[in-house]
């Protein structure tokens, strides 16, 4: 799987981007078919400093999209993961009920 980092506006330390590219590989436990991930990391405009992390997931005839923000890019990253999770095994579900 192919995984783009995209960091807006800022440099990216090369520890967050080992980190995102664990966990994003840590989805192909659940869909083997995913094509490539791009992951968008950006800062909100607000007082506080709101990071958000913003992943688009392809698989074959089919795009995943999820965007969380927090306090911290790991944790971005990690709830986004999350929502991509719940997502592949709909899917997952969808398609075997359409098979039996």
């Amino acid at each position: 799987m192919n995984v783009t980092i995209t960091a807006r506006k800022f440099k990216a330390r090369e520890s967050l981007k080992t980190f995102i590219s664990n966990e994003v590989n840590s989805l192909l436990k659940y869909n083997d078919d995913i094509l490539d991930a791009d992951v968008i990391l950006s800062y909100q405009n607000s007082k506080e400093s709101v990071k958000v992390a913003e992943i688009i997931l392809r698989v074959p005839g089919q795009s995943f999209n999820a965007t969380d923000f927090s306090d911290d890019f790991e944790k971005s990253v990690s709830s986004t993961v999350e929502k991509l999770v719940r997502q592949l095994k709909t899917l997952k579900s969808k398609r075997s009920a359409r098979i039996k």
